[in-house]
């Protein structure tokens, strides 16, 4: 089993639960060739969510069951994913308003630890257990490593697994040689006008 999204791209994913808000947000049509946008009709959002949460489950081995989506909120599962993609790209001087919210229950486990546990339905259970992800990898200072290929023409979500966190493309051999070799042109062209 792997991360159905993230797997288009052959990247390996995020650790831990983070690889489930790194897999919404590869749910884009992105990358070259073009892979399509599994939010975009109720048939793929829902394959690709069974999916995701069975991973998600086997991860963290903590089974969530299903989630089901309808067409009504698909476009806010949509919205929230393109939210998550913005909040992802910023530099670390950018504010974002708070732009989304979602329920959570704390329990005390026998364990005597304290777990987190989404809550809501639909697409509402899939924000709640994103922004957990999140929040978890924000506490660990992992979530600053989960970035946005700069090639625009890619927007690919990596885990920048750097020694320094300095990655910028989702793959240096394709999106970065590219990029150069288009800034190495554009130079030249300048220096033989000049």
């Amino acid at each position: 089993m792997s991360w159905p999204a993230t797997a288009r791209y052959d990247k390996d994913p995020a650790p831990g639960g983070l690889a489930f808000a790194q897999d919404l947000m590869n749910t884009i049509a992105a990358g070259k060739p073009r892979t399509k946008d599994l939010l975009q009709d109720l048939t793929d959002a829902q394959d690709w969510l069974d999916q995701a949460l069975a991973e998600w489950g086997r991860i963290t081995d903590t089974p969530l069951g299903s989630v089901e989506l309808d067409l009504h909120t698909l476009e806010e599962l949509r919205s929230f994913r393109d939210d998550l993609r913005r909040a992802a790209g910023q530099d670390g001087d950018a504010i974002l308003p708070p732009v989304h919210t979602a329920a959570v229950a704390l329990q005390l486990g026998a364990d005597g630890q304290v777990h987190v546990e989404p809550r809501g339905t639909g697409w509402r259970r899939v924000a709640s257990l994103t922004l957990i992800e999140i929040f978890q990898a924000q506490q660990a200072g992992t979530w600053q490593r989960l970035k946005r290929c700069r090639n625009d023409h890619c927007r690919t979500m990596f885990f920048d697994r750097s020694r320094n966190n300095s990655g910028v493309w989702h793959d240096v051999k394709v999106c970065g040689n590219a990029a150069n070799l288009r800034a190495y042109r554009a130079r030249q062209r300048a220096k033989a006008d000049s």
